[in-house]
């Protein structure tokens, strides 16, 4: 069975710093594109922030540009999102997907979602 969890989520003060984890089992992430999407409550979703499979190209968006980090380790099968300088308007679910194309296109596979709340 392919499934994606998220983890690392939780409740931080503005300012402060979280990583997100994106694990995948049943399959293997290296051949993916995977993004970073989040929602927040009568809010569109949002992408984040994407990786491709190949060259491992990063994109962010404007939104979060300069304070997120996308990255990938493909022995452990995860991709991380490592976000500084949290904001209270960065407060939301973030989901990860998978683009088995790699290139950030279609996703086809999606996570459940981890709750980030930034507040003091």
């Amino acid at each position: 069975q392919l499934q994606l969890v998220e983890s690392g989520g939780g409740l931080v003060q503005p300012g402060g710093s979280l990583r997100l984890s994106c694990a995948a089992s049943g399959f293997t992430l290296d051949s993916y594109a995977i993004a970073w999407f989040r929602q927040a409550p009568g809010k569109e979703r949002e992408e984040v922030s994407c990786i491709s499979s190949s060259v491992g190209s990063a994109y962010y968006a404007d939104s979060m540009k300069g304070r997120v980090t996308i990255s990938r380790d493909n022995a452990k099968n995860t991709v991380y999102l490592q976000m500084n300088s949290l904001k209270p308007e960065d407060t939301a679910v973030y989901y990860c997907a998978a683009d088995k194309y790699g290139v950030c296109g279609d996703f086809d596979y999606w996570g459940q979602g981890t709750q980030v709340t930034v507040s003091s």
